[in-house]
């Protein structure tokens, strides 16, 4: 299978880049699943029910979340009408919607979608997501129940982040970093046929702090005083993330390109 995962959606900037470029990419490159992480892209802040639906019908296959899965309160109950929206399996107990699915592609192959948070200098502690990722692979073996398997990781470190990689090589097709809207350049397929990249990078405006317009961030670190909120960059978006090819009977990865299309960052695709 053809696969693409694009990174954190930021913004305006951001789900303005999904719509214009997705669906030429889709048929550009014959990709047969593609998972986005929507974590941003209401006002830098979560992901609202409308901002979803456009993400999903500019052809997403699936969005997963992160931290800031509920900021937007209407996605509380949004995400549990649209199975195609995966929030982190460790975010709580007893929160809404599932940290895990199994997709079936238009050709009939199935396909694992599952995300967790990482417990190094986030916000709040969340549960183990070790033991959480270990539960969902147990049950849906790679190249048995599950033809390919992704695995986003929500994290700040990136020792967590290669850690995680590390505990899903053999197990996941692909391992990909999330949270930081930073491109790693460590891009590799793994001893066990796990394709792995520390952070996907943001689908956003790359002239800003983290995809936030610069003047407050800036304000911030140079006074250590608030004065606005931040806003999110308006500038042409760059789509970055990675492309993995698996192999149909295994689902181990054999090739993996990183992803980056328009805006400022040189330009890689496959």
């Amino acid at each position: 299978m053809r696969l693409l995962f694009l990174g954190d959606v930021m913004g305006r900037s951001g789900r303005a880049a999904i719509a214009e470029r997705l669906p030429k990419l889709r048929e550009d490159w014959r990709l047969d699943f593609i998972v986005v992480n929507g974590e941003n892209a209401t006002s830098g802040m979560g992901l609202s029910g409308d901002h979803a639906r456009a993400l999903l019908d500019a052809g997403a296959d699936c969005l997963t979340l992160g931290d800031h899965a509920f900021d937007q309160k209407d996605m509380l109950r949004f995400i549990e009408s649209e199975q195609r929206i995966i929030r982190p399996l460790n975010f709580a107990k007893g929160a809404p919607g599932r940290g895990h699915r199994l997709f079936t592609t238009q050709s009939g192959k199935k396909v694992l979608v599952t995300q967790v948070l990482g417990q190094v200098f986030m916000r709040r502690g969340f549960e183990d997501p070790f033991g959480a990722v270990e539960a969902v692979l147990k049950t849906h073996p790679r190249g048995g129940a599950a033809d390919a398997i992704i695995v986003d990781v929500h994290c700040e470190a990136t020792s967590e982040k290669m850690a995680m990689g590390h505990w899903c090589n053999g197990k996941a097709s692909l391992v990909v970093g999330t949270h930081t809207h930073v491109p790693t350049a460590d891009m590799r397929i793994l001893s066990g046929g796990t394709a792995y990249l520390t952070d996907a990078g943001m689908c956003g405006d790359y002239d800003s702090v983290i995809g936030m317009d610069k003047a407050e961030p800036m304000r911030r670190f140079v006074t250590g005083m608030n004065k606005e909120r931040f806003t999110p960059a308006a500038g042409e978006a760059t789509l970055s993330g990675i492309f993995v090819e698996t192999d149909d009977a295994t689902g181990a990865a054999v090739t993996a390109q990183m992803v980056r299309v328009g805006g400022l960052l040189e330009q890689s695709a496959p």
